[in-house]
């Protein structure tokens, strides 16, 4: 039988449900009450929404298990599209896709040799983000 709720209204009762559980978990304030004092201290070191477009995408970017993988052998040293499927057990042309999003979000960088394209982090930043995350998940 169908019901009689449109899909839309029914993905809506779903997310309330799901809001209600996560807010029953997380603690939050007994009563509202806005320390204004604080809000506006913090509010102009709040980023702009277009930064936190691209902070969103640059993150996103780090999302998926295979590119993570790939920039965990790359930590280690520079290395070519061939040695890298090797390394991380994937197809060559898989690698290749993940790099190429690793690089739209300055990640990773390439250099050229003969035929061989390596791959080695953009920079130190990138490096220290990894280990950074690496390091506080070993915490856990």
């Amino acid at each position: 039988m169908a019901s009689s709720k449109p899909a839309s209204k029914k993905k809506m009762a779903g997310k309330k449900k799901k809001d209600k559980a996560v807010s029953v978990d997380a603690p939050s304030c007994e009563t509202s009450l806005v320390h204004l004092d604080s809000v506006r201290q913090v509010q102009p070191q709040v980023i702009a929404t277009e930064q936190a477009q691209h902070m969103a995408e640059f993150f996103s970017a780090l999302s998926d298990p295979h590119r993570l993988k790939l920039l965990s052998a790359l930590a280690q040293q520079e290395l070519c599209v061939c040695d890298l499927a090797a390394a991380v057990k994937m197809g060559e042309s898989a690698v290749s896709h993940q790099l190429r999003v690793l690089r739209s979000q300055r990640l990773v960088k390439y250099r050229r040799q003969g035929r061989n394209v390596y791959y080695s982090m953009a920079d130190d930043h990138i490096a220290t983000i990894y280990q950074t995350v690496a390091e506080h998940l070993d915490e856990a």
